[in-house]
Formats: structure tokens, sequence, C-alpha cells
């Protein structure tokens, strides 16, 4: 199979699906890697590094997409990828179909099969390929969401840890999932007072156990919620249903209970988002003021470390590639559970329910596809 990686041209997004060893593996198992020229250039990687270990380099974006197989990105393609889409082409990456209803149809019409980084799914209900980004934008989200609570960030003037004498900030967060338990961790290192909510009492019991009681736990209800947002300093909002757009539970209404100079950092953002509040910012322009509440909303938060981020993508992401690239997708998919998960559109059909309840599209068991 051809393998190709573009350049991510989202808004200084300098992650690349592939690192130089990843096209190594590829190659060694028997298949062509191509990448674009520069693609690594915001990690490092360096196009001889690539090009050493048999990858071949394209000068342009639409080189690799026109002679490629299996398409591997990082972000979801934008409208000026679209024209690239046809028959049988695969799309592997994350696609967050459900808050983006032109793309889903951009792909449906294409024929193209789009298998999302962020459906696959193991018989645990984890999410393998999802989880390594979610730990690294949990992470983020508090390390960023400390930084605006400076006064001159437009913040209400808070050191997150505080002084002998003088509190630590409260930071709420909302879900306890992978991005969720990043956030708490980092929020504890940096000294903060920590509230965690989420309905699933067995995942807090865990997260106290784990985290030795240095956090309070609640379960995820309006009254509480409410009351725990009126009181934080920070909110990040980590909830996630897998393949669906995000729920608001964190409403206009608890923001405004908020006093001036808090902050929310809204991680399920790429799904449409958690926090009524919010909409998609960028590294360049990442937040807005509302309520005189600071409001980050980055859609690709893993971006501004793109070395650590690639690094761990590209762990979580080959062993897929490879077992699709042996095998072919319908193959793939027939043998293996955890990518049918991951398919999103095949063969111009809605394959993922969630999906196609989002926008009200007519869904297709994957089954019926693979026959």
């Amino acid at each position: 199979m051809i393998i190709g990686v573009p350049k991510e041209i989202k808004e200084q997004e300098d992650r690349v699906a592939l690192t130089p060893a990843g096209a190594d593996a590829l190659v060694r198992a028997g298949h062509k890697v191509l990448v674009e020229k520069n693609a690594g250039m915001g990690v490092g990687f360096t196009d001889e590094e690539y090009s050493e270990l048999g990858a071949e380099i394209l000068p342009e974006a639409s080189m690799v997409w026109n002679q490629a197989d299996m398409i591997m990105k990082v972000k979801e393609p934008l409208k000026s990828e679209y024209t690239y889409f046809r028959e049988g082409l695969i799309i592997f990456t994350y696609l967050h179909l459900a808050a983006a209803e032109e793309l889903t149809k951009a792909l449906m019409e294409a024929g193209t099969v789009a298998i999302a980084y962020e459906t696959v799914e193991n018989p645990d209900r984890s999410l393998p390929l999802l989880s390594p980004m979610s730990e690294v934008a949990g992470r983020m989200a508090v390390q960023e969401g400390s930084i605006y609570l400076e006064k001159t960030r437009g913040g209400k003037g808070l050191l997150v840890d505080g002084v002998p004498g003088v509190p630590p900030a409260h930071i709420v967060v909302v879900g306890a999932g992978n991005v969720g338990t990043g956030a708490i961790r980092r929020a504890i290192g940096l000294g903060a007072r920590v509230t965690v909510l989420d309905i699933n009492t067995d995942r807090l019991r865990y997260l106290n156990e784990v985290f030795m009681g240095r956090i309070e736990t609640l379960y995820s209800n309006n009254y509480n919620l409410t009351n725990a947002v009126k009181s934080a300093d920070l909110v990040v909002g980590a909830v996630l249903i897998p393949g669906a757009k995000a729920p608001k539970l964190v409403t206009e209404e608890m923001v405004k209970l908020m006093e001036p100079g808090s902050v929310l950092v809204d991680v399920a953002i790429d799904q449409g988002g958690c926090i009524e509040t919010t909409h998609p910012t960028t590294h360049a322009d990442p937040i807005f003021m509302k309520h005189d509440v600071v409001h980050y909303a980055v859609a690709n938060i893993p971006g501004a470390v793109p070395k650590t981020s690639t690094l761990a993508l590209t762990n979580a992401t080959l062993p897929y590639a490879i077992r699709i690239a042996n095998k072919g997708w319908k193959q793939a998919l027939k043998d293996e559970m955890p990518l049918r998960k991951g398919a999103n559109i095949l063969e111009g059909k809605l394959v993922y329910k969630a999906v196609a309840d989002a926008f009200d599209l007519p869904y297709t068991p994957v089954e019926e596809i693979l026959g």
C-alpha cells in the first residue's frame, strides 16, 4: 500500500502524522511512504531523516494526496483539501465529524473511507488513539489556564499554588476520563485545590485512591456543577461522548455566576464544546472574554507541544496503520473490532451512529458494508 503523509495546514499546527521511525516501520513492512516536503519540520524531523529510512519526499501536497492509497494526518481535512477526496481513498486521522457537517457530507459524496482515530475503541471502552492526545490536552489545559489567571492576561491575578498564608486557586475539572485525569495530575502538581465531577462514581472512587485523597470528588448533577463552577477560579471542560457531539454541561447561567477574571478551558471544543459560551479559537488568538470570564477554546491544544504530541501519537497509531496497510481496510475492519469502531464513513455511507444522529443523516451499520 502507498501511505501518504501531507503537511498539516491548520493554523499553527506543527504536528506530523508519522515520525521517521514510523515511516521506517511501514517501509520495512513492505509499503511505500510518501511524505510532503517539510511535513516534519515543525517538530524537527528533516526530509533527509525520512528519505534515509526509505520514504519518498514529494514537493507538493497534491502529489501526496493523489498518489496515496491511505492518507495519514493529525487533524481533520480542511476545506481546501476536500478537492483531494476520491472514491476508495482511506483517510486515517482525527476527524471529529459530529462537529463538522460540511466535512461529513464531503467525505460521503466522494466515497472516501474515513477512519477516525478518536472512535477506535477497545472492548473495555478505552480509546487507544485518543488517549495520548487527551493526556497532553488535559495537562496543557491546566498549564494554559494557569497563565490566563494572571492579571496581565485578563485573569483575576492568582498564583495557582498561593503562598504561605494565602490559599491556592480552585481548579474544577468537569469529566474524569483521560483529559480530566491529565488535568487533575497537572493541577495537583501545581499545588491547586482540585475538585472533579463525573457521573461515574466508580471512576471518582478510583481517582480519589490514585491521588491519595488530594482531590474533592462530586457526583455531576446540575446542583453540584453550578456550585462548583461558581466557586472555581479555573474550570476545565473535559467531557467526552466517543464520536458524538459534546453535551453543553456548563451553561451560560453558570458562567454568569463566576467571579470576573475566572478562566474556562473547553478541551471538548473539537466535539462542539461542553461549555455553552465557548466557540473554537486558535493558538494565534486563543482567548475571548464573555461575562468578564476568560474563555480558552483552542481546537488543537496538543499542537502547542508538537514534538511530544507527535511522538506519542505515532506510538499509538502506527500498529493500526500497519494492519490497515497489510490487510486492506475491509479485511482489517472485519478482523478487528477496535478498528471497526473507528470507521465513520465507508463507500459513501455513514456508519457511525452518533454522527448520523448529530446531523439527522441516514445511518448504515458497518456490518452491512463489510458483508
